[in-house]
């Protein structure tokens, strides 16, 4: 968040409230590519992680649920999701710094909970590396937040932050699937929009060796066909990569322009897929004979479901853009497989 959005948002936070409203419990994924939310039913929801924040004297094209209309205290207006692409240079969570948006992207999953937009929040988010944005997530979420979605006041009280290592919660949820050995070493790779992770896990759930890249996921992929003669020629200018991003899950097609790079898609796809399983091998050498299972997860790693089919010590999640928010919620006490990884 740019200094002039952190001023701005600072007169959302005012003092704790009474302890007296009904306490919701929320996991939250704030991914690179989509904000991913759970409250423990239906099934998880998403929202693409782009913005534009509107001018005072432009109005707001439709909102949606899905698309929500942020406005804050001090009248500063936000739109998110899809519906942002409608208006010129959005902003794309995948080239900034995500944990410093880290109460916006709040306020977009926030919806009235049976029927009140008045209540305590238990909250459950991850990041890729604790030790350095743990802080700043916590004085950024905790306390009151007041601000409206789609045009209905909220006034919500985060009263607790829990705070866990991205690909951890896809962890926990394998873990639930049995899709984890009960001996050996797991290494969980998280594919993500802007970045990819490692995690070396061992049967007790800790980890024991990790590397976060910052770069080098979907969003690099699409950046590179972006630049690709086929597809700019075609379309008269260079590609926008955050709609390439889309189109990987809708046949790798652009936007509605019937343009589409899915017949030289390998090109490109293989040796991303190279660098990132090369590095892999490189870190976790020395641990290699006792690992028993790579559980790979993330948003993008549908892009490499064929290439690891069949393959006995790979595990894929089903559903993996939602593993890691599914994990991150807690299960009721006594339930709960792998332990707190802090």
């Amino acid at each position: 968040m740019t200094a002039t959005e952190t001023r701005r948002t600072k007169a959302a936070i005012k003092e704790p409230a009474p302890a007296s409203l009904s306490t919701r419990t929320l996991a939250l994924d704030a991914g690179n590519y989509d904000l991913k939310f759970w409250d423990g039913n239906t099934h998880p929801r998403a929202i693409r992680s782009i913005r534009y924040q509107l001018p005072q004297g432009r109005d707001a094209v439709r909102y949606l649920d899905t698309s929500p209309l942020i406005e804050l205290a001090d009248t500063t207006r936000y739109h998110f999701g899809t519906q942002a692409y409608k208006y010129r240079r959005q902003q794309q969570t995948v080239i900034e710094n995500k944990a410093e948006l880290a109460r916006l992207h709040l306020y977009a999953c926030l919806e009235p909970w049976d029927g009140s937009s008045e209540f305590s929040l238990n909250l459950h988010v991850s990041t890729p590396e604790p030790s350095r944005t743990e802080q700043a997530l916590r004085s950024q979420l905790m306390g009151i937040h007041e601000f409206k979605r789609n045009g209905t006041p909220f006034r919500v009280t985060v009263d607790r932050v829990s705070v866990e290592r991205e690909g951890m919660g896809a962890y926990c949820y394998a873990q639930r699937l049995g899709l984890i050995p009960d001996n050996g070493y797991t290494v969980v790779i998280d594919i993500g929009g802007g970045t990819w992770l490692t995690r070396l896990v061992d049967a007790e759930g800790d980890v024991i060796n990790e590397n976060v890249m910052d770069r080098g996921g979907t969003y690099e992929l699409a950046t590179s066909i972006s630049f690709d003669k086929r597809l700019a020629d075609a379309l008269g200018t260079t590609a926008d990569p955050g709609i390439v991003m889309d189109g990987f899950k809708s046949a790798h097609a652009y936007a509605d322009t019937g343009l589409s790079w899915s017949l030289w898609l390998e090109e490109y796809l293989d040796p991303w897929f190279r660098g990132i399983f090369q590095t892999v091998k490189a870190q976790y050498t020395p641990y290699m004979s006792r690992v028993t299972r790579f559980l790979v997860t993330g948003g993008g790693s549908h892009l490499i479901t064929e290439r690891l089919a069949g393959r006995k010590l790979f595990a894929m999640i089903p559903d993996p853009q939602f593993a890691n928010v599914r994990g991150l919620y807690p299960l009721p006490e006594g339930l709960q497989l792998c332990m707190t990884t802090r």
